[in-house]
């Protein structure tokens, strides 16, 4: 109990002084696994022929190092150069640093909405799951006068429009094969519509490719100042989900960059300068590389609950990768979102209490 106390106490100052941050940035990139953000490529799958896509030397040169520091940085430069120096990490398991799914289901949706709602309902038990019924912390923020109509939402899966419940909330979510820029597109998004229509569509129309939903995102940002945007990439689980190994680590590896490339524009953008939270995390875990489970997740998966939790920003102590033995659950991330922002997060359904509540 004291070890996780002393995790708690370290937790407490990504919410300390919340009301520093006048902008929140929410990422996730699905099914990524801790043992990647961790320790980098696993040179057991990236030499197994079923996973490698018969291409473990480009994997060895571009991912691979003896010594774990230097290996994950390799594969996420940015998140471990900056994040780490300027916030915190949570979750790497070989410290008994744990973070969870509180929902019993261990995929997309329930996942998903556990992060957004603070709720971890076991009714949700599907990625067909009708709209969401319960509020999001996005809905919720969107009822403060000072960010109404200034919350934006983009998915590369389509079920966001039912997880984030676009219709009811009235929050904008782009997701899958969308159109942006209304009736009116300015030239770059009728660029990015076109792209999206003509592109090569692997998941059919479930799912588009990463970089449209980063580039449409992006442009929100430049254009329309959102004070709270999210951003949903879903390669990393699609090519897990397919075992190759290669794809699922460039993947990641882009994931970082876009992060970088979004930090990058806020840090110079007088709006969001220096008064802006970066939050990242993942919406479950997957097997780990016994029997091949790394490509599958679900109640049947074991250890697929395992997930991680990142933050960086106004008030967030500089803490970097946490060490000390303990356990968050996702059902906590929505509270402290709200917090970052100043706000408590209310709702006609249970909301788990964030970390400085536990401590109280």
């Amino acid at each position: 109990m004291k070890k996780i106390g002393l995790l708690l106490l370290l937790f407490v100052s990504v919410i300390s002084n919340a009301q520093q941050a006048e902008n929140i940035i929410i990422i996730t990139t699905d099914g990524f696994r801790w043992h990647e953000l961790f320790e980098g490529m696993d040179s057991s799958i990236a030499n197994d022929r079923k996973f490698n896509q018969g291409d473990s030397t480009y994997l060895f040169k571009k991912y691979w190092s003896d010594n774990v520091k230097e290996r994950r940085e390799k594969l996420l430069p940015f998140i471990w150069s900056v994040v780490a120096a300027k916030g915190q990490l949570y979750g790497n398991r070989n410290y008994n640093n744990k973070v969870n799914n509180a929902n019993p289901h261990w995929f997309s949706y329930p996942g998903y909405s556990e992060i957004m709602t603070g709720f971890a309902d076991p009714a949700i038990n599907s990625n067909d799951y009708e709209p969401n019924p319960h509020v999001t912390v996005l809905e919720f923020l969107n009822q403060q006068p000072k960010l109404k109509g200034k919350i934006a939402a983009f998915g590369a899966w389509e079920a966001f429009d039912r997880i984030l419940n676009e219709k009811r909330s009235g929050i904008p979510v782009t997701s899958a094969f969308d159109k942006i820029g209304g009736t009116h597109p300015t030239a770059k998004e009728n660029l990015i519509n076109n792209m999206l229509v003509d592109s090569y569509k692997p998941w059919h129309l479930d799912e588009c490719l990463d970089v449209f939903t980063q580039y449409e995102a992006l442009e929100e940002l430049k254009t329309k100042k959102p004070k709270v945007l999210y951003v949903a990439y879903g390669e990393t689980d699609e090519w897990a989900h397919s075992g190759q190994y290669r794809s699922y680590l460039d993947a990641a590896h882009q994931v970082d960059a876009w992060i970088k490339q979004i930090w990058d524009f806020v840090q110079n953008d007088p709006q969001y300068k220096n008064k802006t939270t970066l939050v990242f995390t993942t919406d479950h875990g997957r097997g780990d590389k016994i029997k091949a489970e790394w490509t599958s997740h679900g109640s049947a998966i074991q250890n697929a609950s395992e997930i991680w939790f990142a933050a960086m920003g106004p008030g967030i102590t500089a803490k970097g990768e946490i060490k000390t033995e303990g356990q968050l659950y996702q059902e906590q991330f929505a509270q402290t979102i709200a917090k970052l922002l100043g706000y408590t997060f209310k709702a006609n359904h249970p909301i788990a209490k964030e970390i400085m509540e536990v401590l109280k």
